[in-house]
């Protein structure tokens, strides 16, 4: 169990950058869980805190509590971390190709300083566990405003395959499907750059460019996780599993018409339907393994979410968890999310691991919070950035069907991987 804690408001709002370089100025694990620069709802929170050593303590952690409610919201401390794919894949039964540079595949840090922000209210909260709490208090108040980041050094990004490569991989996932072998295949690539980037000046331009109600940075040590993320992967609340998987794409238009058309090509397109069904019907399934099956329902199907830079494909499936399931539990049905990996998830990711030629490392992963009372909110790691000594890099793909078109399917990868790159300076690399 951790420790109790105490909640306390602040006399008034805190701007949530000022807040996690405050707290980021003396901890070298710190987070910020975004809601958005200019979100009117929903919670972000800054915090601290050590790392966990025994990932299993988050896993054993009963998802099937019914905390009271807090007026400071619902996360009241516990754990915030990230899992990578590799750490899924292989607990899945596929294969995987081992990283070697360093990154713990599941890393999470046991909050003992947490700031929580409700942006409805207009409110802030300091919840501590360490006593503190006043302290934090008075150095967030005497915070100064973060200035606005300039203009990135130029990098140059390198990709891990050639367009031209790319191509001919979504020709041999084609191929597998024709097979018999699966039925949807999410293909990925990953651009990296070199150089040395601070991850609060990175995230402060990812956030202005490509703003998202689960943005997030995880500095943990000298390694940070920067993500523009659109994808919240697993809700868990007062007993009920939700999942809300992305699959179909389209760029922003140039004007509203443009945008309108683009949204009603989106919606009605055959291919883009087809893949966010199968995931669905995927994660129905998933879900079905640790909640009653019955309750297993479809709240939202094929809906347009978007967002500055593109529109999003949405459904959402939930499910009243069985008595006593665990996080861990939780995790071995969903993860990884069916959205990156394709169906049937274990052929997909087999097929996947000799295409790609790499692994993924904490990109198509997962990231958020898991609360020491049961409750926790884990979103996609994509749009996202990974930075660590010497570099960082950023994945990007895509949902390959049998109705892919290889010209659109790349453009698709590029797309996504436009405005994480350029928060690191970096343009595509030639081709892309």
């Amino acid at each position: 169990m951790l420790p109790p804690t105490s909640a306390a408001p602040l006399p008034r709002w805190v701007d949530p950058a000022a807040a996690f370089a405050a707290l980021a100025a003396g901890r070298s694990h710190v987070f910020w869980l975004d809601a958005g620069p200019d979100a009117q709802a929903g919670w972000s929170w800054v915090g601290a805190g050590e790392p966990e050593d025994d990932p299993a303590r988050v896993r054993a952690v009963d998802a099937t509590q019914h905390p009271e409610q807090s007026p400071a919201g619902p996360f009241l401390g516990g754990w915030v971390g990230w899992v990578g794919y590799e750490a899924g894949a292989g607990a899945a039964g596929a294969p995987v190709r081992g990283r070697g540079d360093g990154i713990p595949d599941e890393m999470w840090v046991r909050t003992d300083e947490l700031i929580a922000f409700d942006h409805a209210a207009r409110q802030v909260w300091v919840v501590s566990e360490s006593g503190r709490g006043h302290e934090v208090a008075e150095r967030l108040l005497a915070a100064p405003p973060v200035a606005a980041p300039g203009a990135a050094d130029e990098a140059r990004a390198t990709a891990r395959h050639a367009p031209a490569e790319y191509a001919a991989l979504i020709e041999r996932c084609r191929d597998a499907i024709r097979e018999g072998d699966a039925y949807q295949l999410c293909l990925t690539t990953r651009f990296e750059i070199a150089g040395e980037f601070d991850p609060l000046t990175v995230y402060d331009r990812l956030r202005r460019a490509a703003p998202s109600h689960h943005g997030g940075l995880l500095r943990f040590g000298d390694v940070a996780l920067v993500s523009a993320t659109p994808e919240r992967f697993l809700e868990l609340a007062e007993g009920t599993l939700r999942t809300h998987p992305i699959k179909g794409t389209r760029r922003r238009g140039a004007d509203a018409s443009a945008d309108a058309a683009l949204v009603d090509d989106l919606r009605s397109d055959p291919k883009e339907r087809a893949e966010n069904v199968m995931i669905v019907d995927l994660m129905r399934n998933d879900l079905s393994r640790v909640c009653d099956a019955a309750s297993v329902t479809v709240e939202r199907l094929l809906e347009v979410e978007t967002y500055p830079t593109v529109h999003q494909l949405v459904s959402t499936i939930a499910g009243t968890l069985d008595p006593g399931t665990t996080v861990g539990d939780v995790l071995a049905a969903t993860f990884p999310a069916g959205s990156m990996t394709g169906a049937p998830k274990l052929s997909a990711m087999s097929i996947l691991h000799e295409l790609e030629g790499g692994p993924r490392g904490v990109f198509a992963g997962c990231f958020g919070w898991i609360g020491s009372d049961g409750s926790g909110d884990l979103a996609m790691v994509i749009r996202s950035i990974l930075t660590r000594p010497g570099g960082a890099y950023v994945g990007a793909g895509g949902g390959i069907t049998w109705r892919s078109q290889a010209e659109a399917e790349v453009a698709e990868v590029a797309l996504k991987a436009r405005a994480p790159l350029a928060a690191l300076g970096a343009g595509l690399p030639p081709g892309w």
